[in-house]
């Protein structure tokens, strides 16, 4: 048995325990398959911790700055352990190298498919992107948080978290990106 389907049949008796704590019955017939639904649904939502996103694969080109808007992302709270979701938008200043835009995808997909909290998934985009060489980056997060919408305060904002680097920690090129992002929204949705 390779180490995947040791941790699915693991995860699989934990939440059949979580069922009985909770007063279920585990055997009865609409929650006889549950402990491994889930078992399967945990490796695609957690698949964040064994995937490499690949960004040091890169092209020479020449522009001013790339911006990938409205990338959508799922993630599980770590307190809660329930959703987060929502949109980044990622602008970076390259130093004469551009990543395909799949690659940035995969990045938010590494990070947000784990464990998390939306300050962190933030950053750690971030900085993932300034190791490759780049002039900066800025990472904007508009999150969901159903651990908000679904008890406690039982709220329905939106958190937006920002992680400057780089060049873009000066105001000026903050501004032009912030811009960027947020106008060509405003021209695309009427806002």
């Amino acid at each position: 048995m390779d180490k995947t389907s040791i941790r699915k049949k693991k995860i699989e008796k934990l939440i059949r325990q979580v069922l009985i704590e909770l007063g279920e019955n585990p055997d009865r017939e609409g929650l006889i398959g549950t402990p491994r639904r889930i078992a399967e649904m945990y490796e695609e939502i957690f698949s964040g911790y064994h995937m490499n996103s690949e960004l040091d694969i890169s092209f020479n080109e020449e522009t001013d700055s790339i911006i990938a808007r409205d990338i959508q992302f799922y993630s599980m709270c770590e307190h809660h352990m329930l959703p987060f979701f929502g949109k980044i938008h990622i602008a970076y200043i390259p130093s004469g190298k551009v990543f395909g835009i799949s690659k940035l995808v995969r990045l938010v997909e590494k990070y947000s498919r784990r464990l998390q909290i939306q300050e962190r998934l933030t950053k750690e985009i971030a900085d993932e992107i300034m190791k490759m060489d780049v002039k900066g980056v800025m990472v904007v997060a508009e999150g969901e948080h159903l651990c908000m919408k679904m008890r406690g305060v039982r709220n329905n904002g939106i958190i937006t978290t920002v992680a400057n680097r780089g060049i873009v920690v000066q105001n000026e090129a903050r501004e032009h990106l912030l811009a960027l992002i947020y106008n060509s929204k405003s021209q695309t949705r009427g806002i």
